[in-house]
């Protein structure tokens, strides 16, 4: 599903919650196992200001519901059990210092 989702709210989340292994531009080089509902029910507005509620499943629904997070402050590692972030507190320590490298342009807020 390719979209514009103008102020866009998550109606509601059903379905049975399943784990993928996510990443994030904003994390790089960190990919875990996070577990999402199945379907999420989302009203927005498209690049016509157009009101819409639609429902998306499976891995559109992962997409938008990641995204959509962002917008909320969080990201896909705030899902992970404090064991796992604890060990990723060394990786997750560099990347907030810039001393990670990746392929694409990277500006580290301070």
């Amino acid at each position: 599903y390719k979209g514009v989702f103008i102020n866009a709210h998550v109606e509601s989340l059903t379905g049975e919650p399943w784990s993928y292994n996510e990443g994030c531009l904003s994390i790089p080089k960190i990919r875990e196992d996070v577990m999402r509902p199945e379907t999420v029910r989302l009203s927005f507005m498209d690049e016509n200001f157009t009101p819409h509620t639609k429902i998306f499943t499976g891995i559109t629904a992962r997409v938008i519901l990641h995204e959509y997070d962002h917008t909320e402050g969080k990201l896909f590692i705030d899902y992970l059990s404090p064991l796992k972030r604890r060990l990723l507190k060394g990786k997750l320590e560099d990347i907030s210092k810039g001393k990670m490298r990746v392929d694409y342009r990277m500006v580290v807020v301070k």
